[in-house]
């Protein structure tokens, strides 16, 4: 391998990209081969060897000399563009500032595009941005790769800012579906907002040009306009690719508060109303889920709390990517959030942020410590809560740009042989499209040798979870392997299950919607962890089933096998829905209670104690926000006459008939309640000081006009009237 690339023998091929509108080649993408006529050639025999040998960062350098080298002699410069890729696994490990050295001797007429993948950013956010500010620097464009082949890909587009997005060749190939919907929504979203060219790998035939068109692209790759050949596609007139202007922006020196502008409103509040601030945005966060970023600070560790860790170990869990920064808190705060530590003169040492993006929705809490010396939970803060895209993108980068690089782990299957990633599938131009492979959120598993498999069998024999394998090859995908353990889950012996189908462990009960998610994963060639209800041997005894399923793919990228890993966790789900069953018990007994201490029980209004505590919060709420807080006290003129000739029936009957009349004649956010006998309370919060006066004498006005129309109860007409005094607090 050392002496391949000595000698100069990685070379490119060149794989036309054409403008869909006026099909002239505006761009090539450069593919990696190695020396002609050996074993080495094809690249996923020549990137597993340099991968064996430690070679990888050397291989991918001379893959990108190669790729202007032959540019260079097939003159594929100005107008056209060269797409060039950066191999995932040297952005997780190499030092990124050599993936620009080869730029110093690129041709000034060399119009390049830089390729890389979410996964880089998700392991090495702070380097990665520097480096692509720097690929900016230098005049290059970013292209995002594989975008739809995972969530994290939407996450991270509006912070990696790519001038061209390459959608994911299965977009163009595979049936439309829900997912297909929400990338392209989101990726629309983002080429509308920015000028980013949108590009579809995969195009064969007309039907899939069809569908690049209507999925957005205005740029096409595929095996419909050529495939990769040593020089220039003939057929093709030439033409220029125009990228959006973007500029270099260096977010590691400021911080997310200083970015707020003289528009953004600052207020100033106690800890404890960030607290629920800052609740409130993580609530958002786990509603978008696995397409959502999210961002924090935390001044130091002591205030990641216990209870905050839980929180946010829900967020890592639930979500696309998640950091924590603090004076004290380590790269790794808890298992899967991301952190470090921050320096003494960090300005962001003295900020309390949240920031939430995703897709189509974006908020950040950005706030400054005022330095208050008294208790914790009474330290003052300047804050301002923004849903401004741009300052909300900004702040991620800004945080993003000092998180500690992931420590890499190697998994189980990198000391075998290994399916390309998509640096290579891209370099080979392999599978249908000839584009960039799909590598999932957490790799695959991957065809060992026979010796290997062998080796993983008797391991597999040997664990207690229930461990079965399926061909996804044959018809009806059969069951090739089950160990011990998947017998005893099954209730069935292994030469009994192996040849069928693994649904013959559903039922009746089990629940169609989680069933649809595992078919939706295996189409998609995903992982999927879950919990299923099952039913075990001839009785059909049901047990609850804890599966991870996990794809293995052939080195030519396909799936060939599914292995599922279960364990019984009936006990656990039996346990849980006993306590959840408790819960619900406790909390319809706490509303009760509450319901009972805080309702009057005739007109079902709010009561006393309960309007003094809402008119409390109104009254802090107008302090802070600069409103003013009208009461009005209505008194029932008539009504003791009423009780006294028709009796007290009657009397509270009116009474619930003027409540509901009341009602209707104040805001929806108004306040009313029932002090007692025939008196009640109206209060109208967050008026205008301006004209709060005036409103409260409409408002009193309204509801003793509501007051006074007769009321018919069983028969009887019945009127009364209204005295009302009025408060205001400015």
């Amino acid at each position: 391998m050392e002496v391949v690339l000595g000698a100069g023998l990685v070379r490119s091929v060149f794989q036309p990209i054409v403008d869909l509108d006026s099909g002239r080649v505006v761009a090539y993408e450069a593919l990696a081969r190695g020396p002609r006529g050996s074993a080495l050639e094809r690249p996923d025999h020549l990137f597993a060897a340099a991968r064996a040998e430690g070679l990888l960062a050397e291989l991918d350098a001379a893959c990108r000399e190669a790729a202007f080298r032959g540019a260079l002699e097939q003159q594929l410069l100005a107008p056209l563009t060269l797409f060039v890729n950066v191999e995932p696994e040297v952005l997780d490990s190499a030092p990124l500032d050599d993936l620009l050295a080869i730029a110093a001797g690129a041709p000034g007429d060399l119009r390049v595009v830089v390729e890389i993948t979410e996964r880089a950013l998700a392991h090495r956010p702070a380097e990665l941005l520097r480096t692509v500010d720097r690929v900016r620097e230098i005049g290059w464009g970013i292209a995002l790769d594989d975008v739809g082949a995972d969530a994290m890909s939407l996450a991270f587009m509006p912070l990696l800012r790519p001038d061209v997005v390459k959608l994911d060749l299965r977009l163009v190939q595979e049936r439309p579906g829900p997912a297909v919907a929400q990338i392209m929504n989101a990726v629309n979203a983002y080429a509308e907002s920015s000028g980013a060219v949108v590009l579809a790998e995969g195009i064969e035939d007309e039907r899939h040009l069809r569908v690049g068109r209507a999925l957005g692209a205005r740029l096409g790759q595929g095996w419909l306009f050529g495939r990769p050949a040593p020089g220039p596609a003939p057929a093709f007139e030439v033409g220029e690719l125009v990228l959006p202007p973007r500029a270099a922006v260096d977010l590691a020196a400021t911080s997310p508060f200083a970015l707020l502008q003289a528009h953004h409103e600052l207020r100033r509040s106690p800890k404890q109303l960030l607290i629920e601030l800052s609740k409130q945005l993580e609530r958002e966060a786990l509603r978008l889920g696995e397409t959502a970023v999210v961002a924090s600070t935390f001044q130091e560790a002591k205030h990641f709390t216990p209870a905050t860790a839980a929180r946010y170990r829900d967020l890592v869990e639930r979500t696309g990517f998640v950091c924590a920064l603090g004076k004290g808190l380590p790269a790794e705060p808890i298992a899967g959030l991301r952190g470090t530590t921050l320096a003494a003169d960090d300005a962001v040492r003295g900020e309390w942020d949240v920031v939430v993006l995703g897709p189509h929705f974006s908020a950040a809490l950005l706030a400054r410590d005022l330095g208050d010396t008294g208790p914790d939970a009474q330290r003052t803060f300047e804050y301002a809560l923004t849903y401004e895209r741009a300052t909300v993108v900004d702040a991620a980068r800004c945080l993003l740009s000092r998180v500690a690089p992931r420590q890499h782990v190697p998994s189980i299957t990198e000391n075998d042989q290994q399916r390309p990633s998509a640096g290579e599938d891209a370099r080979m131009g392999a599978g249908r499209g000839g584009g960039a492979g799909t590598p999932a959120r957490s790799a695959p598993a991957v065809v060992a040798t026979p010796a290997g498999e062998a080796l993983l069998h008797r391991a597999l024999a040997a664990t207690t979870s229930g461990v079965a394998i399926a061909d996804m090859r044959r018809p009806d995908q059969p069951l090739v392997y089950a160990n011990k353990a998947f017998e005893q889950l099954s209730g069935m012996a292994v030469e009994d299950v192996l040849g069928r189908n693994c649904r013959f462990l559903q039922g009746e009960d089990t629940d169609p919607s989680v069933v649809q998610q595992i078919r939706e994963a295996i189409t998609s060639a995903q992982e999927w962890r879950g919990v299923l209800l099952n039913y075990r041997g001839p009785e059909r005894a049901p047990w609850w089933n804890e599966i991870y399923l996990a794809p293995v793919l052939g080195a030519d990228g396909k799936v060939l096998q599914y292995i599922g890993v279960q364990n019984d966790v009936t006990a656990r789900v039996q346990a849980q829905r006993a306590l959840e069953t408790e819960r619900d018990r406790a909390r319809a007994l706490v509303e009760q209670v509450e319901r009972l201490a805080y309702t009057d029980p005739l007109t079902g209004l709010k009561n006393r104690r309960r309007l003094e505590e809402r008119v409390e919060a109104a009254l802090w709420d107008a302090r802070l926000a600069g409103h003013a807080v009208a009461l009005l006290f209505c008194d029932l003129d008539g009504f003791k006459a009423v009780n006294d000739q028709h009796g007290h029936a009657v009397g509270d009957e009116l009474l619930v008939a003027l409540a509901r009349r009341i009602r209707e004649a104040i805001r929806r956010t108004d306040l009313l309640a029932r002090l007692g006998g025939d008196e009640f309370l109206v209060a109208l919060p967050a008026l205008d000081p301006e004209t709060a006066e005036e409103d409260a004498e409409r408002v009193a006005a309204a509801v003793a006009a509501a007051v006074a129309r007769p009321v018919d109860l069983g028969g009887r007409r019945v009127a009364v009237g209204a005295s009302i005094g009025l408060g205001l607090k400015q």
